[in-house]
């Protein structure tokens, strides 16, 4: 695996080395060792699949605070999402920064999100489906989010009007 710092510290980007032949490749997607030589929390509890019937679709933005802030491990098993993390982390350089890439079944890239970010992502393609591995169970008590289009963000997401639920909607403004 091959990680790529992101402008948002802690956060990176990770793309497979593939090993290619005649039928097709080989690559590791997890390697405890190889997450624990950059100092990455590897202690992985939980896997969800996100699926997702129509383009547009967003969910987010999600976060867990403490006791149970949570390390996320996410890639895009089918189709493409414009994926989005905030660093939350009151002391970071990068607080209140923002990053969005695509993932996507094609580009088989993953991102890891640290504790203390909100995530989100917004699906580009009907069909798409989200694989995400966690280092914290779900705890709904500590469960927060900040709204999609917060001014104190201004993402810019890629398709306007998006398919969200209700409690997504509702979240307040950042107020930190």
């Amino acid at each position: 695996m091959k990680f790529i710092s992101t402008k948002l510290n802690g956060a990176y980007l990770i793309e497979l080395k593939r090993l290619e032949d005649e039928r097709g490749f080989f690559a590791r997607s997890w390697c405890q060792k190889e997450f624990l030589d950059y100092g990455l929390d590897a202690n992985l509890v939980q896997c969800n699949i996100s699926f997702n019937l129509k383009k547009g679709t967003l969910r987010g933005m999600h976060y867990q605070i403490a006791p149970y802030e949570e390390v996320k491990l996410l890639r895009c098993t089918q189709g493409a999402i414009y994926d989005v993390i905030i660093d939350l982390n009151l002391e970071s350089s990068s607080f209140k920064q923002w990053i969005g890439v695509e993932l996507s079944a094609e580009n088989r890239l993953m991102i890891y999100i640290p504790k203390g970010f909100a995530h989100g992502f917004q699906t580009l393609e009907d069909h798409t489906e989200v694989f995400y591995q966690m280092s914290e169970f779900y705890h709904p008590e500590c469960a927060r989010g900040v709204r999609w289009n917060d001014p104190t963000f201004a993402i810019e997401w890629p398709i306007e009007d998006p398919i969200i639920s209700e409690k997504d909607r509702q979240y307040e403004d950042f107020k930190g």
